[in-house]
């Protein structure tokens, strides 16, 4: 396949491009860096399988360009704005970042006679959905803009696949973690040890617990799903099979960075206005399909505070 990877240098995207060049697939990023690195990409710099452009998924001459060039089987859309707190204080963010450079692959994959898309979704989608979610819960009441983004798009991807023969997968997945992460709680609690290394300060008060997922084995599952799920539109939930609460990854932060800091609570039940403070997933149909997580939430979350504490220069 030719497949373009939007938000490829993004800390999913780059891992995914990896597999997929690793695979013998032909893969052309597009990303304007803004959340992205390009760094993340240097694997694949000189393979003659990778192509990395610089720029805006919603500029429609850079995707009309790219998709009369290339002629894509495939997109894989991973670009989004990931800072739900961000988009609090500035809904146009994910109004942009999030659903429109959705409508923009869409219309491109339209007007180019592209038929295949992989979207990353999100649990998010559910709102504060109780007990253990499967992909038929509803009513699907998000309480942030980037799940509502997220639900819109998949809207219109399932309105485009009923329209112009498109065939979709569609992924709903929590919290990820691992190496090349740019954001999220283990990512901040690193930075925060880094500049207090006897404090840690955390959000919330701890209790908030949801399931963890490492970055390979949702790439294994998102691969899993495109070569074995056949319907006009694949929705599928991708988790950990545990949880974990947020004190006890903040503990298994601090004992990889030497268990000497303090960990202090702000309080409250969640961590900013559209953070879900419980999430329990149903992924009995991707392990169907014979995959299954090789790290819990636990393993998960350890593996990648040791790489978000090097990368902060924290050392135990």
């Amino acid at each position: 396949m030719t497949v373009l990877v939007t938000g490829g240098a993004g800390f999913i995207g780059c891992h995914l491009c990896e597999v997929l060049v690793a695979r013998g697939e032909r893969v052309v990023v597009l990303d304007n860096l803004l959340l992205g690195r390009r760094a993340h990409l240097a694997a694949l710099d000189g393979n003659a399988a990778f192509t990395f452009v610089e720029g805006d998924v919603n500029d429609a001459p850079t995707l009309d360009a790219l998709f009369a060039e290339h002629r894509f089987d495939a997109v894989f859309h991973l670009a989004a704005n990931s800072d739900i707190a961000v988009s609090h204080a500035d809904p146009a963010v994910d109004f942009d970042a999030t659903f429109r450079t959705s409508w923009s692959v869409l219309d491109a994959m339209r007007r180019h006679g592209t038929s295949r898309i992989l979207f990353a979704s999100t649990s998010a989608v559910y709102g504060e959905a109780t007990g253990a979610i499967r992909e038929d819960h509803g009513p699907l009441l998000p309480i942030s803009h980037y799940g509502a983004a997220k639900l819109a798009s998949e809207a219109f991807i399932s309105s485009f696949v009923g329209n112009y023969g498109i065939r979709a997968w569609i992924a709903r997945f929590p919290n990820v973690v691992g190496d090349r992460s740019t954001h999220g709680a283990i990512h901040d609690f690193a930075r925060k040890l880094a500049a207090t290394p006897d404090r840690l300060q955390v959000l919330g008060d701890g209790s908030q617990i949801k399931p963890y997922l490492h970055v390979d084995d949702l790439v294994d599952a998102l691969l899993l799903a495109w070569e074995t799920m056949d319907a006009p539109v694949n929705l599928f939930n991708v988790g950990g099979t545990t949880r974990c609460s947020v004190r006890r990854m903040a503990e298994i932060v601090v004992e990889e960075a030497g268990g000497t800091a303090e960990i202090a609570y702000a309080g409250g039940d969640r961590g900013w206005i559209g953070d879900v403070p419980s999430v329990d997933y149903d992924t009995t149909l991707i392990r169907s399909l014979g995959w299954s997580p090789r790290l819990d939430s636990e393993g998960a979350v350890r593996a990648a505070a040791r790489w978000a504490l090097h990368a902060a220069g924290v050392t135990a």
